[in-house]
């Protein structure tokens, strides 16, 4: 019986030994996050992965987050943690529907959260991150802007870009959409001094309360550079955690006691130790022409982002 430490050990020596980078998003548990060569969000790991020198990475989130993964790395052989981890919103619209939403609206450019599946983003004209979405939006020559899938991030975007017209269909994270007002008023009665985080993924009367708006990212940045002393964080909350582990001066209290991610909570360090011994995890295979249109859908992200 290995305890945490000596687990994490023998996976940092046989990653080394087999040559895999390990990545973890952000949302993963801390002692995950204590084993991985890169933590942050998924577009930010898909760059930290094309750049790594090993042949293997090994994804420790969400499924749509491999794929990534391999459309900027097509020649590396990429692992999903946990072949179960999916991701709801990324799976609420496919090919199908958002090809027919085309044709109603022609002269419409179509812009997907990067929280989407790789076949979808291959009908997509250019990806965004929550960070990056306000700039590339603003940086589109078309007026006309369909967001897609999560309607909360795209009417954020939409309030701090009123000069397009931004057409948005019933998407989302049901993650993010648990916390409510009476969450915020319950928080602040309980923390009065303290600044409340939110991620703009939240309901808009969520994200209208908060002192910062911004992506998980950003919300660490936020609180790690910030002069005040106590935070409630508008996300999933093993941000808390991992701020408490980063900042230990400070005080971190979640918004919700249920915004929890059920796919992120289903890698363990025991599917990670399965993997760096190549018994677990599943293979990423994506199909030539998957790959070549999702990449081009990117690819537009970065002109446009900069």
């Amino acid at each position: 019986m290995y305890s945490t430490r000596e687990l994490q050990d023998e996976i940092i020596r046989l990653k080394k030994e087999k040559d895999i980078c390990i990545l973890a998003h952000a949302y993963q548990s801390h002692d995950i996050w204590e084993v991985a060569d890169y933590v942050g969000d998924s577009y930010g790991l898909s760059q930290q992965a094309a750049g790594a020198s090993q042949k293997t990475v090994l994804m420790c989130g969400v499924r749509f987050m491999a794929e990534t993964v391999k459309i900027l790395s097509p020649e590396k052989k990429v692992i999903l943690s946990n072949a179960d981890a999916g991701c709801p919103m990324a799976e609420q619209m496919d090919v199908e529907l958002i090809s027919g939403v085309k044709e109603k609206y022609p002269d419409y450019t179509v812009v997907a959260y990067i929280n989407t599946t790789s076949e979808l983003k291959t009908v997509c004209d250019v990806c965004v991150t929550s960070s990056s979405a306000v700039q590339i939006v603003k940086n589109i020559e078309n007026t006309n802007i369909l967001f897609i899938p999560d309607c909360n991030l795209g009417r954020w975007v939409a309030d701090q870009v009123p000069e397009k017209n931004i057409k948005l269909l019933q998407g989302g994270c049901p993650t993010h959409v648990r916390m409510s007002v009476r969450d915020v008023e319950v928080a602040k009665k309980a923390h009065p001094d303290a600044l409340l985080l939110v991620h703009p993924e939240c309901l808009p009367e969520v994200t209208a309360l908060a002192d910062y708006q911004g992506s998980t990212t950003g919300i660490m940045d936020y609180a790690k550079k910030s002069d005040a002393k106590s935070f409630i964080i508008g996300t999933e909350n093993s941000i808390v955690q991992h701020l408490q582990f980063e900042c230990p001066e400070k005080s971190f209290y979640p918004l919700s006691k249920d915004c929890v991610c059920h796919n992120m909570k289903l890698t363990t360090l025991g599917d990670v130790y399965r993997c760096v011994l190549e018994t677990g995890g599943e293979e990423i295979v994506l199909d030539e022409e998957v790959l070549k249109k999702a990449k081009r859908c990117i690819n537009t992200m970065l002109t446009l982002g900069g």
